[in-house]
Formats: C-alpha cells, sequence, structure tokens
C-alpha cells in the first residue's frame, strides 16, 4: 500500500493470514471458501485453495503452492497500473485498484478470469465482501483520489459479479481499511479511530459507535475477535451479539 506505516500492514496481513487459515473450516455460503486465508482489507496477497495471489501495482500474480516448498508461477494478469488491495471471497477475487473494483472469477484458482469492474472516481480503494454486497472505502485528500472533495463508504451489489451496481454511498470522514462479520461493519478511519456499524440492512451502514482511541488503518474480523493495525502496533479486541468491545492486548510493532 502507501506510505502509510507499511510494517504495520506487513504484520497484520501476515497475522490475519495465519488467523484466518486456522479459521477456515466453515462451508457457510455467507463467508469465505475453505482453506481461503487473507490478511486485511489493504491486504496485497491471499491464498484460496493451493493457490497464492499477490498484487502489484500492475498485475496479479497468481502462484501454485501445492507443494509449499517449491511453489511456482502459474500466470500473471496484467492490469493497467494503481492495482491495489485483493480479497478473496467464496468463488471469486475482488481486486481494489484507484479507478475501480476488479471482479475475477476464481473457480479454477490458478487461471481466474476477468468478469467486470466496477469503476469509480480515482481513489484508494479497499474492499470487502459479505453475501451479495462488497463495501468500498474512498477517501478524498490524498494523492490518489481525484474529482471528488470527501470521503466515503459504497455499497455495491455483485449479486451479478459481472455487472456489478452502487446501490448506496455513505459520507465517512477519512477511510482507510475495513472488515464485516454478520450484522457488523468495522471502518478504519486514520488518526479519528474506526467505526463499528449496524449493517443489518446491508445497503444502509448505521454508526453505532465511534472509537476515538486508537488510530486505526486496517482491520481484521473474526471468530468474534478484532485486530486493529494502529499507531505503535496491532490492538486486539473482543466482540459479541451486543454493540460494545472489550480490549484484549497490544502487540507492539516497531
Amino acid at each position: 500500500m502507501k506510505k502509510l506505516i507499511p510494517l504495520l500492514f506487513l504484520g497484520l496481513a501476515a497475522i490475519g493470514l495465519m488467523l484466518l487459515l486456522n479459521a477456515c473450516d466453515s462451508k457457510s455460503d455467507s463467508g469465505p471458501s475453505p482453506q481461503t486465508g487473507a490478511g486485511g482489507s489493504m491486504a496485497r496477497f491471499a491464498i484460496a485453495e493451493n493457490s497464492l495471489y499477490i498484487v502489484s501495482k500492475q498485475s496479479l500474480e497468481v502462484y501454485d503452492i501445492n507443494d509449499a516448498a517449491n511453489p511456482t508461477k502459474a500466470v500473471t494478469k496484467n492490469m493497467g497500473f494503481g492495482i491495489e488491495t485483493i480479497f478473496p471471497y467464496q468463488k471469486n477475487l475482488f481486486i481494489g485498484a484507484m479507478d475501480g473494483m476488479y471482479i475475477y472469477d476464481n473457480t479454477k484458482p490458478n487461471a481466474p478470469v476477468l468478469l467486470s469492474k466496477y469503476t469509480h472516481v480515482f481513489s484508494c480503494d479497499p474492499v470487502v465482501v459479505q453475501g451479495r454486497y462488497a463495501y468500498v472505502t474512498l477517501r478524498a485528500g490524498v494523492t490518489c483520489r481525484t474529482g471528488t472533495a470527501f470521503s466515503s463508504l459504497d455499497v455495491v451489489d455483485i449479486s451479478d459479479p459481472a455487472k456489478p451496481q452502487l446501490v448506496g454511498s455513505h459520507r465517512m470522514d477519512s477511510p482507510y481499511g475495513l472488515g464485516v462479520s454478520g450484522n457488523k461493519l468495522f471502518v478504519c478511519e486514520g488518526d479519528k479511530g474506526f467505526r463499528m456499524m449496524d449493517i443489518s440492512d446491508p445497503k444502509v451502514p448505521i454508526q453505532k459507535y465511534f472509537f476515538h482511541e486508537v488510530p486505526a488503518y486496517d482491520v481484521i474480523v473474526g471468530n468474534n475477535q478484532l485486530i486493529v493495525t494502529g499507531k505503535g502496533g496491532l490492538y486486539q479486541y473482543k466482540y459479541g451479539e451486543s454493540d460494545s468491545l472489550e480490549y484484549l492486548s497490544k502487540i507492539p510493532v516497531l
């Protein structure tokens, strides 16, 4: 990603990968497919089945890791420029770019096929997915966003991945990474903290709380546990059905 404390993002992605690899034995249609690993919404790599995906600024690289000790490159997909993030969900890959969100059919993990592209103004573009909706944060006031003066959280209907449709856009302060689980959406707002939003109606996120204690840049949500990238380290929280969060610990990162 950008110049936003890159060591923290790397650490968050690595920890998130391990957590999700250990937790992905659920086969619910509402979550990631089995044997899938990913970091936060700002991660540049992910694992689905026996394939490793890495996004660079201009491409998607796919590696076969059936033999983990000897990974082999399966394919490179040239994608232009401004490629930022990757988020695997069920049989698709959702790739955030400065000018939009690419959706790839990943039925064949070693040979993903482009289905569509949701285009927005030139912007920083983390993305997460749950069910039929993708949530995308667009941040104003930075070099990767032009054409508008305000930041937003966009909700995109991806029930037909070949024809993504914008169904809602909500004003934010300065959004970075985000995470989703059940009826909760967590949106990081940089130095201002992070929001916990109710998405009982997935198209209309409603803010429940704004936590200002920790500057937040990315987040991983899973198993009622929240891991937040903040200044100086990774912060762990526990959450449940209620709208409260319980602080657990901090993992310092220099």
